[in-house]
């Protein structure tokens, strides 16, 4: 097929110099404003985390105001008298009961612990360096036959 030429008519360029300078600005608007905004992207996020922050010790100090409120009370600071420093009002009997330590059922725990405390830290961290190398030398038993 053969293309017919209409004669004045001129084939227009892709791109026109209007549109090339329409595109340069338009990248140049963009690359201008592309670190402006990150900027304010990252400052509202900095906004976000300390209004997060100041809203933690708001609820921190409002804790600390009911528990200074608590400790005006002479009832409250009579209870936890008794309960933490274990006092008795007159005419009670208090008591307190222990647990046996387990140092005190075996003889040979205090002997041990005492060699403990006589040497060195980096002696002891030595010591088990060597048993747990003493233990991977040992060769495993091997399992019974069946």
């Amino acid at each position: 097929m053969a293309k017919w030429r209409i004669p004045g008519l001129v084939a227009r360029p892709r791109f026109t110099s209007r549109a090339t300078v329409l595109v340069l600005v338009l990248c140049s608007l963009v690359a201008i404003l592309a670190y402006p905004t990150r900027q304010f992207i990252a400052q509202r996020s900095q906004i976000a985390a300390q209004r997060a922050k100041a809203e933690q010790a708001r609820q921190q100090v409002d804790a600390l105001s009911r528990e200074r409120a608590r400790w005006q009370d002479p009832a409250y600071v009579r209870t936890q008298a008794r309960e933490r420093l274990h006092y008795a009002l007159p005419g009670e009997t208090s008591f307190v009961s222990v647990d046996p330590t387990p140092a005190a059922k075996s003889g040979a725990a205090p002997a041990a612990k005492a060699k403990a405390a006589a040497q060195p830290w980096y002696t002891s961290v030595w010591e088990s360096v060597d048993e747990a190398d003493a233990a991977q030398a040992r060769p495993t038993p091997a399992p019974a036959p069946r």
